[in-house]
């Protein structure tokens, strides 16, 4: 048996009186508790190791397609309970025991029993039955209705990256994308310098100058420079970590990197964002024209991601 037929059978014994409604509720919050342990497995995903991140991601995928897959089954259950065919008739014992029907109902089934072949009279058991499946069908309108206008909304990743290109759009330049594989901020930094013409250096020739910059400067940088788990700034023992990191790793860079390869190369370097102005590094030191990249929050579900820029004419 599959997990969506499990998932049925498991719906239709313990959940007799289900409503759509309750399935919908109870799916949103599930996927609110699935994105909260998803933050939760990003925050201790390894950052230095490729085929690592790539398990990650295919778990959190994995997981996110049983959710989807679970919440599909339960939606057809719930459906198919609710459907004008299968709801149960009363009992005889029950039907006695049921208090008077109110007089706004009355007039209700009066209405329905007018609206029926005049040789055919509807039952009490059948008009309950016709109600009862009207309003599971205007509930399951209102639950499409809301659904469809959740995935009518624009997810992060779409908003950053209209607002991006909505940037590189008045500067006559598009995004020219670079993998994620770790190296991308030392992936865009050397497509750069190939497009404006300027020499050029290998990812690792960068990492290591890169490296050999921060141990030199340790006095100017160490301040900036904390451990990303306590807040704690770096002592030597996790300064010279963090060099090697830079040096021999995949490990992602930011700021302190950005800074070191601008006054390495002698070259400005403008980092433009979704929001606020962009960053722009070594322009009163260096000069002319700067090496423009872009930085991404939400790009990818592992973290944050730099890409690089080409004139709009190319």
């Amino acid at each position: 048996m599959s997990g969506a037929e499990e998932a049925i059978v498991e719906l239709e014994n313990r959940l007799e009186e289900v409503t759509l409604e309750d399935v919908a509720a109870r799916h949103r919050r599930e996927k609110k508790e699935l994105q909260a342990k998803l933050q939760a497995m990003k925050k201790n995903a390894p950052k230095n190791n490729k085929n690592k991140r790539k398990e990650f991601l295919e778990e959190m995928t994995r997981l996110e397609g049983e959710l989807e897959q679970r919440h599909k089954a339960e939606l057809q259950a719930a459906e198919a309970k609710e459907a004008p065919g299968n709801v149960a008739e009363p009992a005889p014992e029950e039907e006695a025991k049921k208090p008077a029907v109110k007089v706004d109902e009355n007039k209700e089934e009066d209405e329905e029993e007018d609206q029926a072949p005049s040789n055919q009279r509807v039952s009490k058991a059948q008009k309950r039955r016709n109600k009862k499946a009207k309003e599971a069908r205007e509930r399951e309108a209102e639950i499409k209705v809301e659904l469809q206008n959740a995935a009518n909304q624009p997810s992060p990743k779409l908003i950053e990256l209209e607002q991006i290109t909505a940037k590189l759009s008045g500067r006559q330049l598009t995004l020219h994308h670079i993998a994620s594989d770790g190296d991308c901020l030392y992936q865009s930094i050397r497509h750069q310098l190939i497009v404006n013409g300027l020499p050029g250096h290998s990812v690792q020739g960068l990492r290591e100058e890169t490296a050999n910059y921060v141990r030199a400067n340790k006095e100017a940088l160490i301040s900036y420079m904390t451990h990303p788990e306590t807040g704690d700034l770096l002592d030597d023992e996790q300064f010279e970590k963090y060099c090697q990191d830079i040096e021999k790793t995949h490990a992602w860079g930011g700021h302190i990197e950005l800074k070191a390869i601008s006054s390495l190369l002698r070259v400005p370097i403008e980092v433009i964002q979704a929001e606020g102005a962009a960053t722009l590094l070594g322009q009163e030191e260096f000069g002319g024209s700067p090496l423009v990249i872009c930085y991404h929050r939400h790009i990818y579900q592992l973290g944050a991601h730099y890409n690089s820029t080409v004139p709009a004419e190319a």
